[in-house]
């Protein structure tokens, strides 16, 4: 019994590869894209997270104080 043998190229695309480049710069700005959205979704969690906290606690009921939502106790 023979066995074949596939050969895969690997490396710099050949001729006639031009929509696999424009797949790979769709999917190269789509991976920047989505780094830089999920770094900015970071640092808005970040600094948002306690504001939202107090915003969230003074709006409710009863009324709290403040002092009275900073305080530990």
């Amino acid at each position: 019994m023979a066995s074949k043998v596939a050969l895969k190229a690997k490396g710099k695309p050949g001729k006639g590869s031009k929509g696999s480049e424009k797949q790979s710069k769709a999917a190269q700005c789509l991976k920047e894209w989505s780094t830089w959205s999920m770094k900015k979704a970071k640092v808005i969690t970040h600094y948002g997270f306690i504001p939202l906290v107090i915003i969230i606690g003074m709006n409710s009921e009863p009324k709290p104080q403040l002092f009275q939502l900073l305080s530990p106790v």
